[in-house]
């Protein structure tokens, strides 16, 4: 079994962490976000997702994928035959980085998260998936799959596989669902979001 993180906010629940969290100020994302966004879901769910950050719709709203990313990764859900209430979705990092729009316009433009502030915000996910404890740990993006992994990993060549986390967690490794709708190509675009759909799938029955 494995032991609980040495975490400074450790909590015997997740409401607790939560209420922690949203006065983290680990590394300086905190200034710019409009709030913490933790994950949320079941307490005890089987499979946890985890993504890399919020974004601008999350940050706004204080929930993790409830923007064009979370609905792609809602529909993927479904035709995999999952119940995203019965799941727990997190991200990585839980500022959202951005920086301003060059053209002078108003839209925030998402910033990848540097190594520090995942490493920053790594004690928060510990904490979740000790408190969880899943069968699963699903990590969508490589920013995820570093995090959760703990060394630098591809898609490419983790895709498909069962891994297991340091912490003790059996591991898949799949896109991110934004990478997804960035694809240019309709047909390419479908083509990766039903191989997004198998690798949810992959997962559960891994269960």
């Amino acid at each position: 079994m494995r032991d609980a993180p040495s975490a400074v906010m450790r909590s015997s629940t997740l409401e607790a962490l939560t209420r922690a969290a949203a006065s983290c100020t680990n590394c300086d994302l905190y200034k710019n976000a409009t709030q913490t966004v933790f994950g949320e879901g079941a307490p005890r769910a089987g499979i946890v997702l985890v993504g890399e950050q919020p974004g601008h719709e999350e940050d706004l709203a204080g929930r993790p994928f409830v923007g064009p990313a979370g609905r792609l990764l809602d529909a993927a859900l479904s035709e995999a035959g999952l119940d995203r209430g019965r799941l727990y979705v997190t991200n990585a990092v839980k500022h959202f980085k951005w920086t301003k729009d060059k053209s002078g316009g108003k839209r925030r433009i998402h910033e990848k998260p540097n190594q520090s502030e995942v490493e920053a915000c790594r004690p928060w996910l510990q904490e979740e998936l000790w408190l969880i404890r899943p069968e699963v740990v699903v990590c969508m993006g490589v920013t995820a799959a570093n995090a959760v992994l703990r060394k630098r990993v591809t898609i490419t060549a983790s895709r498909g596989n069962a891994l297991e986390s340091p912490d003790g967690f059996r591991t898949f490794v799949t896109v991110h669902p934004s990478a997804i709708l960035r694809i240019p190509d309709r047909r390419d675009r479908e083509a990766e979001r039903h191989r997004f759909v198998q690798d949810l799938q992959r997962a559960t029955r891994a269960r």
